[in-house]
């Protein structure tokens, strides 16, 4: 008798940068013991070691190569995650809007999304998976029990990372942010692999309005009424 294998739980969170995906992913992975996938953050490895490496951005063979082999640890805690290369932290540096822009550009490219597939798919654990990015409902977990794209309008997007950068001690200049935000959602939803949209079952929720506490409560609504909290 074959012994029916049960897929793991995902609930993808996607959608442009500054609508609260990573803080949604770590406080639902958090509150339910799952495990955390900030896809975002692979990209940003891929730009920040790039630049560092002299690797043109430009250059997709190159990039492809380098994400295949990418030497990153992520330590996933209640608030934040650490990024480890080679043994050294390098969170701050993976976090400013350099390796942000960084990681936009390097998205572009067929070959390196191709390469981090397996990587991002090796989340996928025991008990379940909150995955944050721009294509985890689309591309990478097409088959996930929840979808849940995040949108809020980019003013908005730039003020949250401007006070979001401030608190962790950048200078940073607010209309640059919202240039810099709108310049990727340009490039992030025109690019032509896996361009960033919601899933065709997507619930779609705006944040412009909302708190992070009463997003998170309106997801795990949703995860209850699909037997996942």
């Amino acid at each position: 008798m074959t012994r029916r294998v049960e897929r793991l739980p995902v609930v993808t969170l996607d959608g442009p940068s500054g609508t609260g995906k990573g803080t949604l992913g770590l406080r639902l992975a958090a509150q339910l013991g799952w495990h955390f996938l900030d896809s975002g953050a692979l990209y940003r490895v891929v730009g920040l070691l790039a630049k560092r490496r002299g690797v043109d951005l430009n250059d997709g063979a190159a990039l492809s190569r380098l994400a295949a082999t990418l030497p990153v640890e992520f330590q996933t805690g209640a608030s934040d995650t650490e990024i480890v290369v080679e043994g050294a932290v390098v969170t701050a540096a993976v976090r400013d809007e350099a390796a942000g822009e960084a990681a936009s550009q390097v998205a572009a490219w067929p070959a390196v999304r191709t390469a981090l597939v397996q990587r991002q798919h090796a989340f996928r654990r025991p008990p379940g998976l909150i995955a944050d990015g721009r294509d985890m409902g689309t591309v990478i977990f097409p088959d996930a029990e929840l979808k849940i794209f995040l949108t809020a309008s980019p003013e908005i997007r730039a003020e949250r990372r401007y006070k979001q950068l401030r608190e962790k001690g950048f200078d940073v200049n607010l209309a640059q942010l919202l240039e810099d935000i709108r310049n990727r959602d340009e490039r992030d939803f025109r690019r032509a692999v896996a361009p960033l949209k919601p899933a065709p079952d997507a619930e779609i929720l705006d944040t412009t309005q909302l708190g992070i506490a009463e997003v998170e409560a309106r997801v795990l609504r949703l995860m209850r009424t699909r037997g996942l909290a």
